[in-house]
């Protein structure tokens, strides 16, 4: 397993899966007598979505009654075919593009027609996790893991405080064909209001319309981390504070002894 650093961004290949068939029987329909006469050419499913590597079976079915020719049009790798009275199962292994479509053509008595299925590979994260802040100096590391993601192309991982995006990125400069863990990184300032504010991690995969969401537990900022500026003030304020105190204090010990010294 290889692992590629990128500025804030941690990629690495994973592992695919498979798939089974599936058969469509063929309805009930008048069959045509000739070649005015229409017939249907239907390829089922008509959207597949499997995860990234796996197979799928696809079943194109037809209403001719007459000796047919069929064949399966894609660019990805076709394994095994099943064939019966009206339909052929087709087999497509290793399927790694985020979109591919399939095109079932069968020609009868002369006349010819296809029918369009739509394959989708996708995998929504297996985990999303946030890391407790770490502080460093007087700001925040936030680091987010995404896992076992695809396609990360098409990914957005974001940040939030309270309802609140402060920080995102996009990585749809990739265009890998792997599942892949991604790393974000962001380092952040908080004032007194982000203390016990929620700190969350989102990631979107935005595909098509379909719209795949993930998130991780909260944490929290239970330290606030002050500037050199703001350490002096404080340190400043205290001392006076007690300072303060210690006046008042020596007030109250004088009178106290006043009172408690006989005339």
């Amino acid at each position: 397993m290889k692992w590629i650093l990128l500025p804030s961004l941690l990629l690495v290949a994973a592992y695919p899966s498979g798939g089974r068939p599936q058969h469509e029987r063929m309805p009930n329909q008048p069959a045509p007598s000739g070649t005015s006469t229409p017939f249907f050419v239907r390829l089922s499913p008509g959207l597949k979505a499997v995860p990234p590597g796996g197979s799928v079976w696809l079943n194109c079915s037809h209403s001719c009654p007459l000796p047919v020719r069929s064949s399966l049009h894609t660019q990805l790798r076709q394994g095994n075919t099943l064939r019966g009275s009206g339909w052929v199962s087709y087999q497509l292994l290793d399927v790694r593009a985020w979109e591919s479509k399939v095109r079932c053509v069968v020609t009868c008595a002369g006349e010819t027609r296809e029918a369009i299925a739509r394959i989708t590979a996708y995998k929504r994260p297996r985990n999303v996790i946030l890391e407790p802040p770490v502080l460093v100096g007087h700001k925040y590391t936030l680091r987010c893991y995404v896992t076992h993601v695809f396609p990360v192309g098409f990914l957005v991982v974001s940040l939030r405080r309270g309802g609140q995006v402060v920080h995102f990125e996009s990585l749809e400069r990739f265009t890998g064909l792997d599942l892949a863990n991604v790393t974000l990184t962001h380092v952040m300032r908080a004032g007194p209001n982000d203390l016990w504010q929620p700190l969350t991690c989102h990631a979107r995969l935005s595909l098509d319309g379909l719209v795949v969401r993930s998130s991780s537990a909260p944490v929290m900022l239970k330290v606030l981390a002050l500037s050199p500026a703001s350490k002096a003030l404080a340190s400043a304020s205290i001392a006076a504070l007690v300072g303060i105190l210690l006046a008042v204090g020596a007030v109250c010990v004088r009178r106290y002894l006043a009172v408690q010294t006989p005339l």
